[in-house]
Order: structure tokens, then sequence, then C-alpha cells
């Protein structure tokens, strides 16, 4: 590759795993982007991803109890990217989570999925993500959750990264108690019904790590129909990519920027008041290209839909 893609690419490494490092990245977007035509052309693709603002860091307790009589008890992978560019995603999964009846646990010492050293072939990074993984989950829960699609499907390989290592028993073993958490809470049930606050139309995007890579398609529409009076809306050409697909917007940012186009404008012509999905890159690419054609529809993921219908927002 050209050395300003390796670049590029070292960069996204350096960064994106380690939620210190990139939020002080995306504060160091915000002058690139005063200095715009000074940066090097390989560069852009990163400060036009880059949010206008980051939210504040939230510090998730070690353990949310669960509300009235405990139904189960999982882990949760807090995430990466997520944690700095949404944080309140893992807060709307624990409320969730603890209002149905389930303890969350959020583990010390976890660290990045590895997805993205796997995905672009840096073996021994994702081996050591992975293992650090390993050590920090407790195998007293019911389930380990993500709420990033992203991670899941990583994690659901931990067995191929660590494969012909003392370590691949032990992943194989991790990986098939790994579960998004809209499977966990559709097969346990809603305890409570949300309440919703009147008609409200929702687009759902599948995201491609969870529709393909996990399977899971029916679970979060199915969670979404729960709340009363939400007229949930099918997009146009839904199995297309919104062009995210891990590091694709920025090692293929033309070709990315295309279908995130392409998937903004399908939700458009839906008519929805908010696109719900379940992948913080899907979620950044759609808020991206959303806000180039001037929507004012919302993004959200699907537990931050279910939480606001329960708090009645």
């Amino acid at each position: 590759r050209p050395p300003g893609e390796k670049l590029r690419r070292w960069l996204a490494a350096q960064t994106i795993p380690f939620p210190a490092r990139f939020r002080l990245a995306l504060v160091g977007a915000k002058l690139g982007r005063i200095f715009g035509p000074l940066v090097p052309k390989v560069l852009r693709p990163m400060l036009e991803l880059a949010p206008d603002t980051v939210p504040p860091a939230v510090k998730l307790p070690r353990v949310s109890p669960a509300m009235g009589e405990r139904r189960a008890r999982v882990a949760l992978l807090a995430g990466c990217a997520q944690q700095v560019l949404d944080p309140d995603i893992n807060v709307a999964t624990i409320e969730v989570l603890a209002r149905n009846g389930v303890e969350v646990v959020v583990p010390e010492g976890q660290g990045c999925c590895g997805g993205l050293a796997w995905h672009t072939g840096d073996l021994r990074a994702a081996q050591a993500f992975a293992r650090r993984n390993l050590d920090a989950f407790p195998a007293d829960v019911d389930a380990i959750l993500t709420n990033a699609a992203g991670c899941g499907s990583a994690m659901h390989e931990y067995h191929l990264i660590l494969r012909g290592t003392a370590d691949e028993a032990r992943a194989d073993a991790f990986r098939k108690r790994v579960m998004d958490v809209s499977v966990f809470l559709a097969r346990l049930g809603l305890r409570d019904a949300p309440r919703g606050d009147g008609a409200v139309k929702i687009a759902y995007h599948d995201a491609c790590h969870l529709a393909n890579a996990q399977g899971v398609r029916d679970e979060p529409r199915k969670l979404l129909r729960a709340i009363p009076g939400l007229e949930l809306c099918e997009l146009r050409d839904a199995h297309l990519c919104c062009g995210s697909a891990g590091t694709y917007n920025l090692d293929q940012p033309e070709t990315a920027a295309s279908l995130g186009a392409q998937k903004a404008r399908a939700v458009i012509a839906t008519g929805a008041e908010v696109v719900a999905s379940g992948n913080i890159g899907c979620l950044t690419q759609l808020k991206a290209h959303l806000a180039k054609q001037n929507s004012p529809v919302r993004v959200r993921h699907t537990l931050q839909v279910l939480r606001d219908a329960y708090e009645g927002k």
C-alpha cells in the first residue's frame, strides 16, 4: 500500500482501540478541520468522519444491580470507539437490562475486542486484545453481551484469532458465551413493557456485522415492536452496507461515501423521525451522511430507543 494509506491505517490502529487516545485524536481533528487545506489528502477522510463535538466521558459502574427479582447476570463489553463517540449507548444498555431484572457486570481489565486489528491483518495485536478479554471476563455469568455488532462479530471469532495457540480451546469456549444484547433480551423476554410516547415512525438499519456475520435480524425488530405506538419502517435496499464496515470508510473513502449517501437517502425516504441500528460504526456513518443531506432524522441505538420508551421520552 502507498505510504499515506499505511500512515492512515497506523493512526487508526493506534487511536481507535484506546479510548483516551481516541478522545485526544478527536480533539486534534477539530484543529485539523480549521487548517483543512494544509492537511494531507490521505488523512482528510478521518477528519470528515470526526464529530464536531465529543460527549463527556462516562465511568460505568463495576456492577449494576437488577431491579426487582434478579433473572440473570451478565458481563458487558464496554467497547472502545463507542465509549468515546456515544457513551450513552452503554448507559442505556445497562438501564434496560437492569429494568428487566438483569445484573450487569462491566469487567475491569477488559479492552478493545480486537476487531480492527483482526480486519487489517495485524494478527499479533488481535491476539493480544483477545487474550486480554479472555482473562478479564468472569465465568460466573449467564452470557457475555455486546451492543456493537462489529465487536460481537470479532469476539465470535476468537477461536480463529487464537487458532493453533495454547488459548484456542479457551477462546472457543469463550466465544460460545458471547451474545448481542438484542438477542439476549428477546430470548429473556421484556419483563416490563415500554410505555412509548405516542405514535412515532422509526426506521431500522441492519448492521452488516449483526445481520450477516451473526445472523441477527429479527430480535432487534421484535424489541422495537414492543414499544406501543411505534411504526417500524424497513429501508429500501436494506441488504446494502452503509459504507462504515469497520475501517472501510477510512480505507475506501469514496466508495464508502457513496454507500453512506445512498443509505441516508433510503432513511429519509421512509419518512421516519428516528433511525435505529446496533453498531457504533453504522450510527456514526448514518449521522455524518444524514447531516450532509440536512436531514433532521435522529440516529439512535436500538437500546437507546428502548430506554427512552421506558422513560416516556
